[in-house]
């Protein structure tokens, strides 16, 4: 079960744009992750290369947590993303991640947001 100084070093490494480094530092190896109702995503290699993907997308992405909660072993972050295309335009979304963790790392993720704030993104990731 994690600690808040667990969850907190989380959250500082993303929100000073280390997204990789926090998969590999806080995420299972057999770590599973979803977004809304898409099929989930197996495997923390598989959810870094999702992540590579997604930076690659975008020119710049900044990340910060709105607020968070610690359950047990279960955590909530708000964030917001806040991207700006190769093209210079910006969008940004936020979401809530659900997170089951075991021990000190994260085994499962359930992401919710509304699509139609990606606007920039779903555009870029559909092109790939």
């Amino acid at each position: 079960m994690p600690n808040r100084e667990r969850v907190a070093a989380l959250i500082a490494l993303v929100e000073e744009g280390m997204l990789i480094d926090a998969l590999h530092e806080f995420y299972d190896e057999n770590a599973q992750a979803r977004d809304n109702l898409d099929p989930p995503l197996q495997g923390r290699q598989r959810l870094i290369a999702n992540a590579q993907h997604l930076l690659r997308s975008v020119r710049g992405l900044r990340v910060r947590a709105l607020d968070w909660v610690l359950d047990g072993e279960q955590t909530r972050i708000r964030w917001r993303y806040e991207f700006t295309g190769h093209d210079g335009r910006r969008s940004s979304q936020e979401e809530v991640a659900r997170q089951r963790w075991s021990g000190d790392r994260i085994v499962e993720e359930h992401s919710q947001y509304e699509p139609a704030q990606q606007p920039l993104v779903a555009a870029t990731l559909q092109a790939a």
